[in-house]
């Protein structure tokens, strides 16, 4: 019984225990072995076109979805010095993509940083951001710095309406979020013919794959211009990963059965094809190379003969790396898929 495998609390916390608990999902084959019946294994990179790097577990907020356990009592953060090495790395290729998440990435003392020299590089530059941070007192020129660089901002709103996103991101949140994406539109962001990007990020609040991206997001466009005249480029679904906090919620209330069969029964070929592991490399606040940010959390690094850290990268390895998986990764795979820029397959 999967209970038994975990003790509350800090046990979740335990990249092994973790695994073990994915791992003893009754009546859901391996991970490896449907992908291997879909003819898909084993799994490599197709060439790295996203350079995501997380900054770190810090955040002013605690959501009870987050696969991170980020929070304020965090205290894993990059030093300059790996934000250096990133950088290092970055300049020795042409990858075009910069995605900086966390944690609430804004929060680090090096994101300022290495925006700056990420766009000096002439690379696109993406801020995982969590909205309310952009009314903190000490971050009251935030929105402006991230206008100025032209920093796409993919922003979490788990729904249009306060009771469900509250419920996942906390009290009051959702009228924070209203109030920080009213400010990012009097910016130009989300506005058409703008090259300010603001583009929505929905997790579903319970155990279940999320809608259909394509009616969501005609739904989210109606209903936040009608109640707060907020407009926007795009919403992204993206399926809650068994892994941490979501990981807890699960066993807490009887689910995790059930939501891993139902991954399982949902997978589709034509999602694991597109998993975005084959285009990303995910850097660890302390430099670790991995192929996702799910892969961090549960500390799988990049499979050798590929460098494991980011003052060793080597784009000619990473580049066509075979990818590490497990059970978890149903959740990239199941429905119309799910990766950081949402839906991969219809």
């Amino acid at each position: 019984m999967v209970l038994t495998l975990l003790a509350r609390g800090t046990a979740l916390a335990s990249s092994r225990e973790q695994l073990r608990t994915l791992g003893a999902t009754q009546g859901c084959a391996p991970f490896q072995q449907r992908m291997a019946t879909a003819g898909l294994a084993p799994l490599a990179a197709t060439g790295i076109e996203v350079f995501q790097i997380n900054v770190g577990k810090f955040c002013n907020q605690t959501c009870r979805h987050c696969h991170v356990d980020a929070g304020p009592d965090r205290t894993e953060q990059m030093s300059r010095e790996t934000a250096q090495q990133c950088i290092q790395a970055l300049a020795g290729t042409d990858i075009a993509t910069v995605d900086i998440t966390g944690g609430a990435p804004e929060l680090n003392a090096n994101f300022r940083w290495l925006v700056e020299q990420a766009r000096a590089l002439g690379r696109h530059v993406m801020d995982r951001c969590n909205l309310s941070v952009l009314l903190l007192k000490p971050q009251a020129d935030l929105a402006d710095f991230l206008a100025q660089h032209q920093v796409e901002i993919i922003a979490s709103l788990p729904y249009f309406r306060s009771t469900q996103t509250d419920a996942q991101r906390g009290e009051k949140v959702f009228a924070k979020s209203i109030e920080a994406l009213q400010l990012l539109n009097r910016l130009g962001y989300g506005r058409e013919g703008s090259p300010l990007v603001l583009n929505l990020v929905h997790n579903p609040v319970g155990a279940f794959l999320p809608a259909r991206q394509q009616a969501l997001e005609a739904q989210f466009r109606r209903e936040l211009w009608r109640h707060h005249q907020i407009v926007f480029n795009r919403l992204y679904t993206i399926t809650n990963m068994p892994i941490s906090r979501f990981l807890e919620f699960l066993i807490d209330s009887g689910n995790y059965e059930t939501y891993m069969q139902r991954l399982a029964n949902a997978f589709n070929p034509a999602a694991a094809a597109a998993v975005m592991c084959r285009h990303t490399i995910s850097i660890g606040w302390d430099g670790t190379l991995y192929d996702c940010d799910f892969n961090q959390m549960l500390d799988l690094p990049v499979q050798a003969p590929a460098p494991r850290h980011v003052k060793d990268f080597d784009l000619a390895q990473l580049d066509r790396r075979r990818i590490v998986t497990a059970n978890h990764c149903y959740g990239c795979t199941a429905g119309a898929g799910s990766s950081c820029g949402g839906a991969t397959a219809a």
